[in-house]
Formats: C-alpha cells, sequence, structure tokens
C-alpha cells in the first residue's frame, strides 16, 4: 500500500514539473541558441500561466533586439551620409588647387571622415557578427585539421609576404571531435594569426602549435611582436578596445577582433586566452577544447 502511495505521489509530482521542465527548456534554448520554442497553452493551473508568461517575455525580447538591430543599422546608415557630405566638400576643395594650408585643413578632413566611415562599417560588422554567433547551437563534430590548413594558409599567405614573415605550422594531431564549425575555427585561428603578423616585425618568425593535452585540444600562435603588459590582457579582449595599435607597419586595428574570437570560442565550449612577457618580448595566444 506505502508502496503505491510513493508511486502514485511521484507521478503527481512528475505531472506537476513537467511544465516547468518544458519551461526551462525553452528559455535555455533562447539564451544559448535564440531558439523561438512554442509553449504548450493546454494547462490551467498556476505552471499553464508561468509558461504564456514566458513565452509572452521570449517573444518580446526577440522583438526588442531585432527593433533595436534595425534602428542600429539605420542610424549607422544615416551617419554615413552625414559624413559623407563633409567629405564631398573637401574633395570638391582639393579639386580647386587651394593653397597648401586650405589642402591641409581638407586633407585633415578626408582622413577624419574616413576614420568615421571605418568605426561605422565594425560597428555594424560587430552587430552582424554577435547576431550570427547567438544563433549558433554547439555540437560535436569531427574536424580534421588536413582539410583546414588550406584554408588558414591561403587567407593569410599575402600578409606573411607583406611584411616577410615565416609562418611555422605545426600540426601534431590529425583530428578531434569538438563543439564548433570549421568555417568558424578556420576564422578564430586566421585572425589570431593575422593579428600576430600585424604587430611582428619584418623579416621575423610565428608559430602555430594544434596539439592534444590530456582529454584537451590545444591550439597556439605565437609571435615575437611588440608584447604587452600583464595589466593589458583583459582589455585585448574588450569590444572597441582601448588597447587598438596600429601595428608594426601602421596597420590600422578594428578593436573588434580579439573580441569576436573570444566570443566565437567560448560560445562553441572552449577558452581562449593570451600571454606576454611584456614590451616587444613578443605574445601567446591559446585556444583550449575539451574533446569527445
Amino acid at each position: 500500500m506505502t508502496l503505491l502511495a510513493t508511486a502514485i505521489t511521484l507521478l503527481v509530482l512528475k505531472q506537476l514539473i513537467k511544465p516547468i521542465s518544458i519551461a526551462s527548456k525553452s528559455l535555455d534554448d533562447y539564451r544559448n541558441s535564440r531558439k523561438l520554442s512554442i509553449l504548450p497553452t493546454e494547462y490551467t493551473d498556476e505552471a499553464g500561466l508561468l509558461m504564456c508568461n514566458i513565452q509572452e517575455s521570449i517573444y518580446e525580447s526577440e522583438s526588442f533586439i531585432n527593433e533595436k538591430q534595425d534602428l542600429i543599422y539605420m542610424l549607422s546608415h544615416d551617419l554615413k551620409n552625414f559624413a559623407g557630405n563633409p567629405q564631398g566638400l573637401a574633395k570638391l576643395i582639393l579639386s580647386e588647387n587651394p593653397s597648401e594650408s586650405v589642402k591641409h585643413l581638407a586633407d585633415l578632413i578626408c582622413e577624419s571622415t574616413n576614420l568615421q566611415f571605418r568605426y561605422i562599417e565594425n560597428f555594424i560588422k560587430l552587430l552582424k557578427e554577435q547576431d550570427q554567433i547567438s544563433k549558433i547551437t554547439p555540437e560535436f563534430r569531427t574536424i580534421s585539421f588536413q582539410n583546414i590548413l588550406p584554408f588558414i594558409n591561403e587567407q593569410v599567405e599575402q600578409r606573411l609576404l607583406d611584411k616577410n614573415i615565416t609562418l611555422n605550422l605545426n600540426v601534431e594531431t590529425d583530428e578531434a571531435k569538438l563543439k564548433i564549425d570549421e568555417g568558424l575555427l578556420v576564422q578564430v585561428v586566421v585572425n589570431l594569426i593575422s593579428n600576430a603578423v600585424k604587430f611582428s616585425y619584418f623579416d621575423s618568425e610565428i608559430k602555430a602549435r594544434i596539439y592534444k593535452e590530456n582529454s584537451n585540444l590545444i591550439i597556439t600562435v605565437t609571435d615575437k611582436g611588440i608584447g604587452f603588459d600583464k595589466h593589458q590582457i583583459e582589455e585585448l579582449f574588450k569590444k572597441f578596445t582601448k588597447m587598438s595599435r596600429l601595428g608594426t607597419a601602421n596597420e590600422s586595428s578594428t578593436g573588434i577582433g580579439l573580441y569576436l574570437c573570444k566570443k566565437i570560442i567560448e560560445k562553441n565550449k572552449g577558452k581562449l586566452s593570451a600571454a606576454s612577457e611584456g614590451k616587444n618580448r613578443g605574445a601567446e595566444f591559446k585556444i583550449e577544447f575539451e574533446t569527445n
């Protein structure tokens, strides 16, 4: 009799908990991958009311995000037009063969508006990349490193040639099961190598290594460039970071590359870290994944 009563109690509890479990999964799906779920409406008790409220909140949140992005894209487009007007006038002045002092001022206006254009474009790129990252649903898949190496080499080849930098790429494992898409992994590694090239000196060397350590897959990118102080590490990964610096050949920096790399890696259940022994002593960026 006691066993029967216990079984009935557990069954009742399971039925009571079921709508809460469904609501919890719906919230997790939205938080992790912005997946919109349709919650059941057959419940008429407090749990049913809770699910209705969660459903409304999720759709209101999604609507707010979309409206905010539309507004920002619209404002960005208008800002481009506003920046384009003074640049157009400055170019018109330059076409009239002005005096050196006027020419200098017009050139400054053009440089300033070009900087504004780049900032707006980087801002739009950041929004698009963030939206792409938020929709990722990490699943284990087999990554073949020999397959992705040609894509990495192709995208960094010209940058390396421009500064006569040698890339020493050492692959010590053939494949690994990771929660990341091959294309995104290539994007991150290319960004890290490109970043190393930017802050490396001419005729130097960059080392990249892919290997396994215990149950982890490790990817490192090491350079002998300008480096950074230890207290600056957290600042490196902030969007539009104050550490945006010119490269060793005066290459410009968007201030969002490392931020996006870290977001992509963390969204796909990995870790991205940076280390340096100080100014002009190089830097190392390290990606760590737990393998399946």
